[in-house]
């Protein structure tokens, strides 16, 4: 089986798509398009397992099959059915299919994943003059979504999500997903010779993101993607793009993070993180109270995710921390700071204004990325 190129797209977090549009613009990648949570692209299977590899802030990276507009079961079937899904399945392939509706006249998720079943074993038996699949080969998983009657079709080839870098085994209580981690650290801008806190580390997200970030070290370069296992896409073509990516990390670099926690098992946490990450040099963090915190002199970055909670005696103790933020946070002198919270009134409590803000969803709860760069 060979293919030439083809339509993938990228699910992101909600206000990270032009930040991955960007990026994957830096990639070489052709036919980029930011749509609400997901980015569309197109290319060859080398950009298929680059783009799985380096990417920092997508979700996944799916084949795009094929899309159509379906507001029956006869038109899913039929739309699924027209699609070359021979073009990456196998005769001897197995191809669970799940996915997702909404706003649409098709809404029955179970009925959807049966008549997509069909159609592709129709499909198939057509295309490969079998009568019975046995599925014990590869496996390819199908996701479909449909939104507003738009039926979109795909395969994916990450397995588990990009944000599973490989490096968190385990977290704190309150977590932030390493693709926002990111797309903060991109948004505040880190560079080579930057100089890093945060003073709520946590299990070191940000900071080991940041590191990730400042040494060009592709995230994906320590985990397997389930496109390694497609028969369309030879292991060679891993090789390739592994290699490209290692030769493209910077080494001696002068970035430097440090994190700070009240918990000494998250600073404990941190540095193992760091350590899996492959990033224990440039990682530093030691127990510390939010009200002794002081960035150092001269030129530095401050990104942070301060805890808060849903009940109202942990949203009180986080107003009182934001008012403590506000007091140790100097300005000045060069020092930055960005600050994620899905507080409305966090400026009120932090005592000024945003220069700059940036909405971003982590999972499903909007925040707003607060930056102070003067």
């Amino acid at each position: 089986m060979s293919i030439g190129k083809f339509n993938m797209v990228a699910p992101c977090l909600f206000g990270v798509e032009g930040i991955l549009a960007d990026e994957l613009k830096r990639f070489g990648v052709e036919n980029v398009r930011a749509e609400n949570g997901r980015v569309l692209f197109s290319g060859d299977i080398n950009t298929l397992a680059f783009v799985n590899i380096n990417t920092r802030y997508a979700e996944r990276v799916l084949i795009n099959v094929g899309q159509f507009t379906a507001t029956d079961f006869t038109a899913l079937f039929e739309g699924v059915k027209n699609l070359p899904w021979e073009q990456f399945i196998g005769r001897e392939d197995a191809f669970p299919v799940n996915g997702w509706s909404l706003n649409s006249q098709l809404f029955s998720i179970p009925d959807c994943q049966s008549i997509v079943k069909k159609a592709i074993v129709e499909r198939l038996k057509t295309k490969y003059n079998i009568s019975w699949f046995n599925e014990t080969g590869s496996e390819y998983k199908v996701r479909f979504s449909i939104m507003k009657n738009e039926v979109t079709m795909m395969i994916d080839t990450s397995g588990e999500g990009l944000h599973k870098r490989g490096y968190r085994r385990n977290s704190n209580d309150a977590p932030l997903k390493e693709t926002l981690a990111a797309a903060m650290c991109d948004t505040a801008r880190i560079y080579p010779d930057t100089r890093l806190f945060d003073p709520f580390c946590g299990s070191g997200t940000i900071l080991i993101e940041a590191a990730l970030h400042a040494a060009h070290i592709a995230p994906g370069l320590n985990r397997h993607f389930a496109a390694e296992r497609f028969s369309f896409i030879p292991d060679k073509v891993w090789r390739e793009e592994r290699t490209r990516s290692l030769d493209a990390i910077k080494h001696g670099i002068d970035f430097c993070a440090t994190g700070y926690d009240i918990d000494e098992k998250c600073v404990e946490l941190t540095l193992a993180n760091a350590k899996k990450a492959g990033v224990e040099k440039y990682v530093n963090a030691a127990v510390a109270d939010i009200k002794d915190f002081k960035a150092t002199d001269g030129r530095s970055l401050t990104i942070t995710n301060p805890p808060y909670g849903e009940r109202l005696l942990d949203v009180k103790a986080a107003e009182e921390l934001y008012k403590t933020m506000g007091q140790v946070f100097t300005r000045g002198d060069g020092k930055k700071y960005g600050i994620i919270s899905p507080h409305d009134e966090f400026e009120k409590f932090f005592g000024s204004n945003a220069d700059k803000r940036r909405k971003f969803y982590n999972g499903m709860i909007k925040c707003q990325f607060f930056m102070y760069l003067k």
